[in-house]
């Protein structure tokens, strides 16, 4: 039998499953990959947590909009909302009507109402954009921590060969299998890392702009 088809023969009796290249990865390699998997496992509970609450805050912030345009006047609204809700729209027009009620001069009373309103958006747009950092982090980190244990799993495989004298594709391909396994990994936690971050900071932009249109609104009748 020739080396290619004894090598052939080789390879097709290697067992190539996910747990048998985690198991026959070395120490550091299998740090990497339990790191990539853990990682991974966080973001995808980030991005389902943060498509709930955006698709919550933009529902409540439409209907509390239209609330707003349909009741007589600004104090009737204000009366039919209450200090402890969490609806982002709803704190930052309290905020501004309980400004305007402390005002009894109306000189400069715009001004200081739309700082008041700005301060407003910025919390809670600061509370809803918690843990963006760690997607953007696990998005460009992941794929180098996995080409890391890459590098090093194959510079395993190259030592092996070495100290064995075997060059033959049945001594090399399990190692590195095993050692491309890490940099896979890498991709499948940063790629959707990075598309749920770029929505996410689609989806922030465009709801600060909402309530930034709803403060100039409001501006523009008190």
């Amino acid at each position: 039998m020739d080396p290619v088809t004894t090598a052939a023969t080789s390879l097709g009796t290697t067992d190539f499953s996910i747990l048998t290249l985690f198991m026959r990865a070395d120490l550091v390699v299998k740090f990497v990959m339990i790191s990539l998997v853990l990682a991974s496992i966080f973001s995808w509970a980030l991005i389902i947590d943060k498509i709930k609450i955006f698709k919550k805050i933009f529902k409540e912030t439409d209907i509390a909009e239209d609330q707003f345009w349909s009741s007589k006047s600004a104090g009737d609204f204000y009366k039919k909302t209450s200090s402890s809700s969490d609806n982002p729209l709803v704190v930052v027009f309290r905020a501004g009507m309980e400004c305007v009620q402390d005002h009894k001069s109306k000189g400069q009373i715009v001004e200081r109402t739309k700082r008041v309103m700005d301060v407003a958006i910025d919390k809670q747009i600061e509370k809803y954009e918690k843990n963006l950092t760690f997607l953007a982090t696990v998005g460009s980190v992941a794929p180098f921590v996995g080409l890391f244990g890459t590098v090093w799993g194959i510079m395993n495989s190259f030592q092996s060969i070495a100290i064995s004298r075997n060059t033959s594709l049945a001594i090399v391909a399990p190692g590195i299998a095993e050692a491309l396994f890490a940099t896979a990994l890498g991709l499948l936690a940063a790629i959707p890392a990075v598309v749920a971050y770029n929505k996410f900071s689609s989806d922030s932009r465009r709801y600060t702009q909402k309530l930034e249109n709803f403060t100039q609104s409001f501006l523009t009748i008190i």
